[in-house]
């Protein structure tokens, strides 16, 4: 079985600063949305409740914008935003843009949801406690 090594989350907005500046204004005008930044952000920046949900998970937490996406993950070509397991034995993908609209903008939903996807595929989270061995 394969064993989670990082979590990655693509947002689906570029991460220079005109991307960021027309991700901000597209958002505030209703033209451009993002689950995954709804959920990890707030007006300007990442939101506490996120950064906590984060500290709780087994593994590195990687977020990156549609143009910095590490070149095992973009192999799979997928539609941003999304998650993905970078596991062992190759990436995952655990959740969509339609699952990630599906956790309502709430960092517990997003941990569940890819709790649930971890489960679903039957891959392993690390054994961080060595009494769990």
């Amino acid at each position: 079985m394969a064993t989670i090594e990082r979590l990655v989350g693509v947002y689906d907005a570029d991460g220079t600063l005109r991307g960021e500046l027309t991700y901000f204004a597209g958002a505030r005008l209703g033209r451009a949305h993002c689950a995954l930044c709804d959920i990890t952000h707030g007006l300007v920046r990442e939101r506490s409740d996120w950064q906590a949900c984060r500290a709780g998970l087994a593994v590195p937490v990687l977020t990156v914008h549609r143009d910095e996406v590490p070149a095992t993950v973009a192999a799979l070509d997928l539609a941003p935003p999304y998650v993905v397991a970078e596991t062992d034995e190759g990436v995952v993908l655990l959740l969509d843009g339609a699952a990630l609209e599906a956790c309502r903008a709430d960092p517990e939903a997003l941990v569940a949801a890819i709790e649930a996807g971890v489960g679903a595929h039957g891959i392993l989270w690390p054994v961080t406690d060595p009494l769990d061995a």
